[in-house]
């Protein structure tokens, strides 16, 4: 399949997925260096209560000495990595109700933190959730030691080693010449793409064509890759492709979906301009938004 698309990062223009930071992961066992980076004046940190991001009055990132009076412990706050402006961790804090805080994703739709931030608050969200559900060995139980500046947990009784995880998340649009596939959950008041979780010893292809049929009865061929978006709900990455249709009758096998039909390309910039009721789309935050936005503007791939 020949991509017809604007030759461009789109995972790079997608909330949560622009992320420049230098993450220095072949140096994060570097104690002098950790040290270094922890005493930098220019340290800025992002700082979570729970699941919700802390917003910072007037914006922006967290000073070390802001963070540390609302609680974070500095010396076990993650290390995100370098930017330009120098380097940025994240923190983690008790929750209050004298603070105001909100989800990522809300943060993301109310532009409360800049595109090129998003990215690194999404990856503070996934590792100081995973600290906080992982601090006790899987193996034998005992209580596990922070390592590599934040991306392993040790543990110090039998040895195991442990490190963050993400879940990929195939999500797909299937498309039949000038119609694409789309799909609505119970109480959902938009259509989206399908979506699902990879299983192991499973190809990307592969999970697009099984769910696509799975949750539609529609049978695929071709797949093409075209933009993935770390989802920090909890730690998921989407992976964005398109599908070739090579049948068209909708004949759900697990009813996981309330409704999927079949849109005709003309109708989709209406749904997207959220003027044809209730025939909505996911809002732009949102990697099913531009799937769904790139098929209408410019057709299916070749």
């Amino acid at each position: 399949m020949t991509l017809r698309y604007p030759p461009v990062d789109a995972s790079g223009q997608l909330a949560y997925g622009r992320n420049a930071l230098d993450r220095m992961s072949e140096r994060r066992d570097d104690t002098a260096l950790l040290t270094s980076l922890r005493r930098d004046p220019d340290a800025r940190a992002v700082v979570f209560a729970g699941d919700l991001l802390v917003l910072r009055p007037g914006g922006g990132l967290y000073t070390r000495a802001e963070a540390e009076a609302l609680g974070a412990d500095w010396d076990a706050a993650t290390f995100l990595g370098a930017g330009d402006a120098g380097p940025i961790f994240g923190c983690a804090i008790a929750e209050s109700e004298l603070l105001e805080t909100k989800t990522l994703r809300n943060v993301a739709i109310e532009g409360d933190l800049p595109i090129d931030l998003l990215g690194p608050a999404a990856q503070a969200s996934a590792l100081l959730r995973w600290h906080r559900t992982h601090r006790f060995c899987g193996r034998c139980g005992h209580e596990t030691t922070l390592g590599q500046a934040g991306y392993k947990r040790d543990c110090p009784n039998c040895g195991a080693m442990h490190f963050p995880r993400t879940d990929p998340v195939v999500i797909m649009v299937a498309i039949d010449g000038e119609r694409c596939l789309l799909g609505r959950r119970a109480g959902m008041p938009f259509y989206s793409s399908l979506a699902g979780f990879m299983e192991p010893g499973e190809t990307i292809e592969a999970a697009v064509r099984r769910e696509i049929f799975e949750e539609s009865g529609v049978r695929t061929g071709r797949v093409m890759y075209y933009a993935s978006q770390p989802w920090p709900f909890p730690t998921n990455l989407m992976i964005g492709c398109f599908a070739e249709a090579i049948s068209t009758e909708i004949d759900p096998r697990d009813l996981e979906l309330e409704d999927v039909r079949w849109f005709d390309r003309a109708d989709l910039p209406a749904m997207i301009a959220g003027k044809n009721p209730p025939f909505a789309v996911p809002g732009p935050f949102s990697i099913a938004h531009h799937l769904i936005k790139t098929y209408a503007e410019h057709g299916a791939p070749v």
